[in-house]
C-alpha cells in the first residue's frame, strides 16, 4: 500500500502572513470596538476602528490566536480600509461559505492562502474571528 503524503498545514505563506500581523496601534479616535472569543479554540481578537463616512479609515487589532487566526487578522488589516459594514458582512459570509464548502466562488482579500485549513474545521473559528470582530466594531460605531 502506497503512503499518502499530506500537504503541510502551516505553509510558508500562512506563516508569512501570520508574521506580518501589525502590532496594535493607538487610534487618534475610536468610533467602535469589539472583543470576541472563538468558543472552538479560545482565540481572542480585540478590534478598534476609526470610521470616515461609514467606511473603515483605520483599524487596530490585538490578536491572541494560532497562525491561521493571525494570518486572517493580517489579511483583515491589509484589506479593511475603505470598507463599509455591508462589504465586511459580505466578505464574512463569503469566507464562511468557502471554509465550509458551501461556496467555491471568488474569495478575495487573499484568504485563498488559508486553503490548508479548509478541511480542518477546528481552525475555522480562528479564521473567521478577525472579520467577525471587524464587523462587530463597525456595528458598535453605528
Amino acid at each position: 500500500m502506497a503512503s499518502v503524503v499530506k500537504a503541510p498545514l502551516y505553509t510558508i505563506e500562512v506563516l508569512r502572513l501570520a508574521g506580518s500581523l501589525p502590532d496594535r496601534v493607538a487610534l487618534d479616535r475610536v468610533d467602535g470596538s469589539a472583543q470576541l472569543r472563538s468558543p472552538t479554540c479560545g482565540s481572542t481578537v480585540h478590534t478598534a476602528v476609526k470610521l470616515d463616512h461609514g467606511r473603515v479609515a483605520a483599524i487596530s487589532q490585538e490578536v491572541r490566536a494560532c497562525a491561521f487566526g493571525q494570518a486572517s487578522a493580517a489579511l483583515v488589516a491589509q484589506h479593511a480600509a475603505g470598507r463599509d459594514r455591508a462589504e465586511i458582512a459580505a466578505m464574512l459570509a463569503n469566507l464562511a461559505g468557502w471554509l465550509d464548502g458551501s461556496s467555491d466562488g471568488s474569495l478575495g482579500w487573499g484568504f485563498e492562502a488559508l486553503e490548508p485549513a479548509r478541511a480542518r474545521t477546528a481552525r475555522h473559528g480562528a479564521i473567521l474571528l478577525p472579520l467577525r470582530a471587524l464587523l462587530a466594531a463597525t456595528e458598535a460605531a453605528a
